[in-house]
């Protein structure tokens, strides 16, 4: 790769590598994750540099991972030895290519998207930006290709330039950030590993995951220091089955799991308030009842789990919302079905004693808490249960180990178990209070006010990154305390799921998002802009890099 880009002006070298990286397809949960790591270690070894030093070059390899996916690592190290480093990351796995269709082939091809789209006549826009050349298609060229292409355009610069360094310079690409982020979650070892016996000082981890267009015409390019934290809330709803025939003397889980989709799904009564932060409500990713065939009988039980982000606020603070929501839900329920059954008993004129329908609600520490009361082994339990489901998906485990915990304890009263479960990713930002992540901060703002006089582009800062990010795991601002709130209340943490906590606790690196600029991540219209992210965002990235290293 290098004969080809050698000679080439930065941002001809950065589409370049783009383009090749594009065309490994390398979609998540597939071989292609490995295929793309090995065309990345190839680039990095065809530098000058790390052929003089080829032992600088490395891969870690994922644990028990049948994919063989790895983390791919470069140092180039300051000629005049110190510990203080930089990092630059990027995850190298796309989503699918399913939603291209009739023109799937393509998808990895660039420049046959771009004559299609030259044609598309449903979309004014793509048609537009197809005609004027600024744009580079493809499955990953946003998100995030082109960042790992910045990435490598810079880290051949600095090798050619070491001079220029006053420290050193560490790349790290990993896999499987689109859904369980286990590739940066395996390299949190070997980042503490390199502290140790390289005795590194982290200053900054620079990602250059995409940023958009907030809304339509925004005119600015965002970047962001820090990253919005994610738990999924989960929701176990036991009821009480019944004949459709005696309907109203159950209850029915679905009908509770319903009002607390109303409640919570999109609403942004349950968003952080920021001034000036892209805050988002909770989202509903799943909402099943168990039944698995037909027949007359309500439902027993009910899953429903939602996406929350997380800001400011604590994870025990998440917990408490969820836990409210579903007293009120359940609540709800029970006033309207007793209104229900007034309706019915006065029409049937019966005149006996009504049902109960309270619903009983607490969070899986509390649950976990009377079932060991009752003498059941709650270990012994969540351990037959994973061995009897291997394989199984994280967040059904979990309800299976529920159900199974209610089964040993005879434990059948109408319940509403909230809980987390996979994937959960801390949440971090600089801080006012702490001198180092000040003046990274305060580095930025002049950079980005430097950059916009120079090139006529509008920035806006902003704390956190709205999408969810393998930055998460470099840096947390999770009290032991409220680690230990998420771990009682994660069915399994340990077995079937963990993070690293006391590996990234030790990190503690800040972050920050200077990504690649581009529209429709994630869709068959994927695109990145290419005056911005190759010509403008390396020379930011440059002046960040130096400017803390100078520090």
């Amino acid at each position: 790769m290098y004969e080809k880009i050698k000679n080439l002006p930065l941002d001809e070298q950065a589409e370049a590598v783009t383009r090749d990286l594009v065309a490994v397809r390398s979609v998540n949960g597939t071989t292609g994750e490995a295929d793309i790591a090995d065309r990345l270690e190839a680039i990095i070894r065809s530098f000058p540099y790390f052929q003089n030093h080829p032992d600088h070059v490395w891969s870690q390899k994922l644990n028990g991972d049948s994919l063989n996916r790895r983390n791919v690592f470069a140092l180039l190290e300051c000629p005049d030895p110190t510990s203080k480093t930089v990092i630059y990351h990027g995850h190298i796995d796309t989503v699918g290519t399913d939603d291209f269709g009739a023109i799937e082939r393509f998808a990895c091809d660039p420049d046959d998207l771009q004559r299609f789209f030259k044609n598309y006549n449903k979309e004014q826009e793509v048609r537009e930006d197809a005609a004027s050349g600024d744009w580079l298609f493809g499955r990953g060229a946003l998100d995030m290709k082109s960042g790992d292409a910045v990435h490598l355009c810079n880290l051949l610069y600095y090798s050619q330039h070491r001079e220029i360094l006053k420290g050193n310079l560490l790349v790290m690409f990993n896999p499987v950030e689109e859904n369980d982020h286990e590739g940066v979650m395996e390299a949190v070892s070997e980042l503490n590993r390199l502290k140790k016996e390289r005795h590194l000082q982290y200053l900054l981890a620079i990602n250059t995951d995409f940023v958009s267009p907030l809304y339509k015409g925004d005119p600015h390019r965002y970047v962001y220091t820090g990253s919005a934290g994610k738990l999924l809330g989960c929701f176990y709803i036991r009821g009480r089955e019944t004949h459709v025939g005696e309907t109203l003397s159950g209850i029915d889980p679905t009908l509770i799991a319903s009002k607390i989709n109303d409640k919570l799904n999109n609403n942004m009564d349950y968003a952080e308030k920021i001034p000036g932060e892209v805050t988002l409500p909770p989202s509903c990713l799943f909402q099943r009842e168990r039944k698995a065939f037909y027949n007359v009988q309500t439902a027993g039980a009910a899953y429903l789990y939602f996406n929350e982000f997380f800001y400011e606020k604590s994870p025990r603070a998440v917990l408490d919302d969820l836990t409210q929501v579903a007293k009120t839900a359940c609540t709800e329920a029970a006033e309207f079905l007793k209104a229900q059954y007034r309706v019915f008993s006065d029409n049937c004129g019966l005149k006996g004693q009504a049902p109960d329908w309270d619903v009983a609600v607490m969070p899986y520490s509390a649950f976990a808490a009377e079932v060991s009361a009752r003498g059941v082994d709650v270990e012994a339990v969540i351990e037959k249960t994973i061995k009897a489901h291997p394989g199984e998906d994280f967040r059904l485990i979990s309800y299976k180990m529920i159900e199974e915990l209610e089964a040993q304890a005879g434990d059948k009263r109408p319940k509403t178990i909230v809980f987390f479960a996979p994937p959960y990713c801390p949440h971090n930002y600089l801080r006012e209070s702490i001198e180092s992540e000040r003046c990274c901060d305060d580095l930025l703002d002049k950079i980005l006010s430097k950059t916009g006089e120079e090139t006529g582009e509008r920035f806006a800062k902003k704390r956190f990154f709205p999408y969810l990010a393998d930055s998460s795991y470099l840096s947390m601002s999770e009290t032991a305390k409220e680690t230990d709130e998420i771990i009682s209340n994660f069915p399994g943490w340990g077995r079937t799921y963990s993070i690293p906590i006391d590996g990234i606790q030790k990190l503690n690196i800040p972050v920050m998002d200077m990504g690649v600029y581009g529209k429709k991540a994630h869709t068959w219209m994927e695109r990145v802009y290419k005056p911005y992210s190759f010509r403008v965002l390396p020379k930011m990235i440059r002046e960040m890099t130096e400017g803390v290293l100078a520090l």
